[in-house]
């Protein structure tokens, strides 16, 4: 199997979406814990957008966004970011057997600037660790012409692997980011000529 993550030619742009806004939160420690295991495997260019801290406003625009007509400047602004990457993580936790809320909003904000990009999954939760909202994220991922990667990360019991505001995981699971990671960089070089309307 060939090793992609050392190609110099290939940069990719790695997205990484924390999608919980919940005071108190896991999804912050969660999401640094990744951003520290994606930056440490040497193949992304790792940028992070906390949408805690983003705070989107619920879909406000006129015109629907498959035109890129935008108003507003946090729209003008959400679209720079997740056009410039070639590939996102989403760290998502389950509410009610579903996604967040803001992801969902921040998903829906926006249509051409998703496509032909990998999308991969770390997501938590109780004995589920997300699993379900992971399952109905794909639907729409795949309706805005995104790869979901079939690797994730998936964390049950995340509480207990929290303290003092770390993540501090299982072996098996960092396995996974990497497995993950290495995945998602396949893909992003595989996809690249859609985006760039080579095919």
């Amino acid at each position: 199997m060939t090793d992609t993550k050392t190609n110099p030619d290939e940069a990719i742009d790695l997205l990484i979406i924390i999608a919980s806004t919940r005071p108190g939160r896991v999804g912050l420690p969660v999401g640094e814990w990744i951003t520290g295991i994606a930056e440490a495997h040497g193949g992304f260019t790792v940028r992070v957008a906390d949408l805690a801290t983003i705070n989107l406003p619920f879909m406000n625009e006129p015109v629907h966004p498959v035109k890129k007509q935008y108003m507003f400047d946090h729209t003008k602004a959400w679209s720079e970011t997740v056009e410039a990457a070639d590939a996102y993580l989403f760290v998502m936790p389950e509410y009610n057997n579903s996604m967040t809320a803001p992801l969902k909003n921040a998903i829906d904000y926006l249509s051409q600037e998703w496509g032909y990009k990998p999308v991969g999954f770390v997501s938590y939760g109780g004995v589920s660790g997300g699993l379900r909202a992971v399952q109905q994220v794909k639907g729409t991922v795949a309706a805005l012409k995104m790869t979901a990667v079939s690797e994730a990360v998936t964390i049950p019991s995340v509480a207990n692997f929290v303290h003092d505001g770390l993540f501090a995981p299982e072996e098996r699971v960092t396995t996974a980011a990497n497995t993950m990671l290495g995945q998602v960089r396949r893909w992003a070089i595989a996809l690249k000529p859609l985006r760039v309307g080579e095919i």
